[in-house]
């Protein structure tokens, strides 16, 4: 079964729908039938009555019907409807000339006088026909005779006439059934609408617009609500606390590395050169540790965590602005050809972080200019950053991406900031490709997800 609640409710609404309007279907044809069959009952009784008021026996003692039933149907041959006199006395017949050469096999049993016997008999050309008989006493001139009127139709009739409604009846159960359907699935949107009205609000708090579900919800759905609201609060609890404690942490040992580097630096003024570099060397890997795992805490967990998109040209832009007014930033040249419009699955400060690294990267080896530019051709945009620096050995261009790993020591820096680089294309599935140009330099390039 569909996992869809709009799809189990439209399949059970549309089975319950046809299954209840059937039944009602054929109620109501049996209730018509039942009508119609009472409806011939009493055709047939007023038929009899009026052949038993009419029937005569002449002076010579024969059975006569001078009043016969205008009925248009007991004077055409084999016209369905039928009536048969029988003498019980003499076994005289008479009969409608709509039975023709037909005899109705009447039963041989007993009546009381005035009593009506219902039967179903064979008729005309091997129909059936329901017969209502009834026994009454007449006068003639020899006496008291005991007649059997016999008043019969064709059962046909009643099959056709149920046959004919029901066709009629079809297309009002179909539009129906579409009216109950369509009534359904309207009761479904708007019973739905509070659950999108939650789903809204999550995409607000995983956009990060917003810390908690708000607003008005139907009571059915407080307390799912107040149960999600106590998660998001518990664990912006603990993401706060481990921010706290990792930033306690870093602040923490900041202050023993600082005083570790000094030492160091004294103990090379002394003359200790060996054990000064080593502690140097210690000091170093462990503020890269703490620089690291600092930025890693600041980095959404996943791609649906994002705040919201970015956009990569408001990022460029900040991030040249700051590098422009370092010592070395101010003497290159800067050139950034990413449209305004161009927007990326990413959050704004992981972007930011991300290009940060990139760019201030491309300016500690950048001679005279950096060029940002953008592709955005196909559905996959991209970002490329390059500079005209010395390059890579080609054999070392996959190991600069690792944490730590500083292919220059004369040059300042922790090593981590590729590193970062690659994390954030992990959780946001960008893919970073580091090759050397053909010109001189480096090229970076990123391609975001479309």
């Amino acid at each position: 079964m569909s996992r869809s609640i709009r799809g189990r409710f439209l399949l059970v609404s549309l089975v319950t729908v046809v299954l209840a309007l059937s039944l009602a279907g054929i109620a109501f044809v049996e209730l018509f039938t039942r009508t119609f069959e009472k409806r011939i009952d009493e055709e047939l009784a007023d038929h009899g009555t009026n052949i038993a008021g009419g029937i005569r026996f002449s002076a010579d003692g024969s059975l006569t019907l001078p009043n016969r039933p205008v009925d248009a149907r007991f004077n055409e041959p084999y016209g369905g409807l039928y009536w048969q006199i029988v003498d019980d006395q003499t076994s005289e017949q008479l009969r409608s000339p709509s039975l023709w050469d037909y005899t109705l096999p009447l039963p041989a049993d007993g009546h009381e006088t005035g009593e009506v016997h219902r039967y179903h008999l064979e008729g005309p050309e091997q129909s059936t026909v329901l017969v209502q008989e009834r026994k009454v006493i007449v006068a003639a001139p020899d006496g008291q005779h005991p007649v059997r009127i016999a008043v019969g139709i064709d059962v046909a009739a009643v099959a056709k006439a149920r046959s004919s409604f029901a066709t009629d009846l079809f297309p009002y159960m179909v539009a129906l059934a579409a009216f109950l359907i369509a009534a359904s699935l309207v009761q479904l949107i708007i019973g739905l609408r509070p659950l999108s009205s939650v789903s809204e609000g999550l995409n607000r708090v995983r956009e990060r617009r917003a810390e908690r579900l708000t607003g008005q919800y139907p009571a059915e759905l407080q307390e799912v609500v107040g149960a999600v609201n106590s998660l998001l609060d518990a664990q912006q609890l603990i993401i706060d606390k481990a921010r706290s404690r990792a930033a306690d942490l870093a602040h923490g040992l900041k202050t023993p590395l600082t005083i570790l580097s000094n030492d160091a630096a004294t103990l090379h003024d002394k003359g200790e050169t060996q054990i000064a570099d080593e502690l140097a060397h210690l000091a170093d890997v462990m503020r890269a540790h703490v620089d690291h795992e600092l930025t890693r805490s600041r980095i959404a967990a996943n791609a649906g965590l994002r705040r919201s998109d970015a956009s990569p040209a408001r990022c460029i832009d900040n991030i040249i602005r700051t590098l422009k007014r370092s010592p070395q930033g101010e003497t290159l040249s800067w050139i950034a050809r990413v449209p305004d419009d161009l927007t990326v699955p990413v959050d704004p400060n992981d972007l930011q972080e991300m290009l940060g690294n990139v760019l201030e990267n491309a300016m500690k080896w950048a001679r005279y200019e950096i060029i940002v530019e953008a592709e955005t051709d196909d559905r996959a945009p991209r970002l490329r950053i390059l500079d005209d620096g010395p390059g890579v050995p080609p054999e070392q261009i996959d190991a600069i991406m690792h944490r730590g790993v500083r292919l220059d020591m004369q040059t300042p820096g922790s090593g981590i900031g590729l590193s970062i680089v690659r994390e954030i294309g992990e959780i946001y599935g960008i893919g970073v490709a580091i090759e050397n140009r053909k010109t001189g330099g480096l090229s970076v390039t990123l391609t975001f997800p479309a």
